[in-house]
């Protein structure tokens, strides 16, 4: 009788477990833990490249694996609704595995996807573009392209960030902050950096053991040298090393000049960057020129372009000329359009259409960026062009209200985060006939179409293979207005 009442109160906390919890009625794997072993299937890759399988409907994501694979995993952390494992055999490889070209690759973080075949890579980063779309606007009608990759999908970054620091050992080291840490891998070859800006980095580090000069210990905030950060032209070869210390003065800074500029002459400048705050933000707020002027110039298509040290420019000017040229073909602006550049960093954009249109008035938050882009400008005899430093969230309104002028067109280019809502429904109040969005983070993208579609046509998206072997995807897409009300708009927002 004690058995059967208690079987009894299993089977009523069963159906009402079933009935109540969240999952749809489905039961919590409480099987699954930390540091067991399994065999499953990889049915998937999700948004950073990681393969996706289920065991018992239980999420689990295994980096470095791909769709299609049979795998050995072992468990490394189980939470609520999903687990990670790490891949400890092959069982069956995927046709699309390649062999790793990369000592560091699976802890750097730099890449996340040099295991697959490149071509394969791009259509994983197309189906994950139509993924966010389905999932926000159902089995829709937006076309998305397939990703526009490199010829040459290596040693294209003109940007090279690296870390100095101590080991465990504490000797110094430079190098790439390992996945997930800010633990210092010590430099190998990187096949998506540029290779002066590592032999500069190696020079560097070489220099500091033999002064014995201490790099930045983040754990007890002493020592002088924190950064290196490298910026190439790419076209022009023009090099800027910035050297970031936690101080005022380098010892022997004369001496090191002389090194790195006999040894390197494409070096044009050299600049000292004061971080003394405890932060992750590489860059302080003081720089000081103790080489050259303090800038670099590089051609991207027919136009030139100053680089300052806290200049946005993209890292993959190869493809920024692709990404760019591809946006303006979208667009087919007109000799008549007023065209409006939100977070126009140093004019990129702006500059490459401003040919094809009547005016361009460009907004950017960074007022270096904003000096960079008049200079720009004026370095490419560009006379229809104006910028505005400020918050896009303001400035934007305020260019309208100030000078009376509205846009036919609105290229946007923000950063990750997307579009405030402020913005968002000033460009809804004026209703441009065109929007371009470029974006690099397909999943605000998505969101903030979501917002446009009630005024706005997304007839397809134009996915660019900006970073070669990583997750990351650069997205552009044209927007048009459904109904052509202007002027009952423009009346609404002035009186708004």
């Amino acid at each position: 009788m004690y058995i059967l009442h208690v079987y009894c109160l299993i089977n009523k906390y069963m159906i009402y477990f079933n009935k109540n919890n969240k999952n749809g009625g489905k039961r919590k794997v409480f099987g699954i833990k930390k540091n067991s072993e399994y065999i499953v299937d990889i049915i998937d890759n999700g948004y950073n490249g990681e393969g996706i399988a289920k065991i018992d409907d239980f999420t689990i994501f295994i980096p470095n694996v791909i769709k299609g694979e049979k795998v050995k995993i072992l468990i490394v952390k189980v939470l609520k609704s999903y687990a990670y494992g790490k891949c400890l055999e092959i069982i069956e490889k995927s046709k699309y595995r390649v062999e790793e070209d990369c000592g560091t690759y699976k802890r750097c973080g730099g890449c996340d996807l040099r295991h697959i075949d490149y071509e394969k890579t791009l259509d994983m980063k197309q189906e994950m573009v139509e993924n966010l779309l389905k999932k926000t606007f159902g089995e829709n009608h937006i076309k998305v392209n397939k990703t526009i990759g490199m010829g040459n999908p290596y040693n294209y970054r003109n940007k090279a960030q690296y870390p100095i620091g101590v080991n465990k050992s504490g000797e110094p080291v430079i190098g790439v902050y390992a996945k997930r840490s800010h633990e210092i891998i010590p430099m190998k070859e990187c096949l998506i950096q540029n290779r002066e800006s590592e032999q500069i980095a190696f020079v560097l580090y070489k220099f500091l053991k033999d002064n014995n000069i201490k790099p930045y210990d983040e754990k007890t905030r002493e020592g002088l040298f924190r950064h290196i950060v490298i910026k190439v032209g790419i076209r022009t070869h023009e090099i800027m090393c910035i050297l970031v210390i936690n101080g005022k003065e380098i010892p022997e800074e004369k001496k090191l000049i002389k090194l790195l500029t006999t040894t390197f002459p494409n070096i044009k400048t050299i600049v000292k960057n004061s971080n003394t705050k405890n932060t992750n933000i590489i860059l302080g707020k003081e720089n000081i020129n103790i080489y050259g002027d303090g800038s670099i110039i590089d051609i991207l298509g027919d136009y030139t372009f100053k680089i300052s040290p806290e200049s946005f420019y993209q890292v993959n000017p190869v493809q920024a000329e692709v990404l760019y040229n591809t946006a303006i073909e979208m667009a087919n602006l007109d000799k008549d359009d007023i065209l409006f550049d939100l977070y126009c960093g140093i004019g990129t954009i702006g500059i490459f259409a401003s040919s094809y249109v009547k005016k361009v008035y460009g907004i950017e938050i960074v007022e270096q960026a904003i000096r960079d882009a008049k200079q720009n400008a004026e370095i490419n005899n560009i006379k229809n062009i104006e910028f505005f430093a400020g918050d896009v969230e303001d400035t934007l309104e305020e260019l309208m209200k100030k000078k009376g002028v509205y846009p036919d067109v609105v290229v946007v280019d923000p950063p990750r985060k997307g579009l405030d809502n402020n913005t968002i429904s000033n460009i809804l109040a004026i209703e441009p006939k065109k929007i371009v969005y470029i974006s690099c983070n397909p999943a605000t993208f998505v969101r903030d179409l979501k917002l446009f579609s009630e005024k706005f046509e997304i007839n397809e998206v134009q996915p660019v293979d900006m970073f070669p072997f990583t997750s990351h995807v650069e997205v552009c897409a044209l927007l048009e207005l459904k109904k052509c009300r202007p002027l009952l708009n423009l009346l609404a927002f002035k009186i708004r």
